[in-house]
């Protein structure tokens, strides 16, 4: 199976998932609190490993931005939409074939999952957060984009502000399925021949959170 191939296969089953989602929730969360939530961050930059040389191609830390929408299912979890956007540079100091010393990389998260405050209600003290959807990698242009399956997990801590907003501390892991041996961001040939099967980044977050 090519790496096109596993792409399309798996953005189909993602569709998919979020579609029973959408489908099956607003019943669960009707009437219930709803939440969104801005976030700034620093996310650790990853890095591939160069097929030819064996060298790590290092993605630079840099911040991000995050939005996430949560609606109630019950009292002390929440289901999760998370849009997070990170843009960066990829280095390719190790790739003989490059001619410049790095590319410029935005980096896209979507999941769907969800929040458990295991000590309180919504909104109140410590919870876990994680959830699945894709990755998109975008090296701009002159280079094609890479679309991937991924997950998110995390965990962190939420002091109200009244009855309405609340300040989120947050940090999260994320791991990308490349699975890939040979080309990736390719356009006519290939910069990158890059071998492995996660791609794994970290962030550190604070966000303001309102809930309506």
């Amino acid at each position: 199976m090519t790496d096109e191939m596993f792409g399309r296969s798996s953005m189909s089953r993602i569709i998919m998932v979020l579609a029973i989602m959408f489908m099956a929730t607003p019943a669960v969360a009707a009437g219930k609190d709803k939440a969104l939530t801005l976030y700034g961050g620093y996310r650790d930059g990853g890095r591939f490993t160069d097929e030819i040389s064996g060298q790590r191609l290092e993605v630079e830390g840099s911040g991000a931005v995050s939005l996430a929408y949560d609606f109630a299912k019950d009292a002390s979890r929440a289901y999760q939409i998370f849009l997070s956007h990170q843009r960066s540079d990829l280095s390719l100091k190790n790739v003989p074939a490059a001619t410049s010393e790095s590319i410029g990389m935005n980096i896209t998260y979507l999941h769907i999952g969800g929040t458990n405050f295991w000590q309180s209600r919504l909104g109140k003290g410590w919870y876990v957060v994680g959830g699945l959807g894709a990755t998109f990698f975008d090296p701009g242009e002159g280079f094609d984009s890479e679309l991937r399956a991924s997950g998110n997990l995390g965990f962190g801590y939420e002091q109200p502000l009244g009855k309405t907003f609340g300040l989120r501390f947050e940090a999260r892991g994320y791991a990308t399925l490349v699975n890939s041996s040979g080309g990736f961001f390719c356009s006519g040939g290939c910069i990158v021949s890059i071998s492995g099967e996660v791609f794994t980044q970290g962030e550190l977050m604070l966000g303001l959170s309102a809930r309506f």
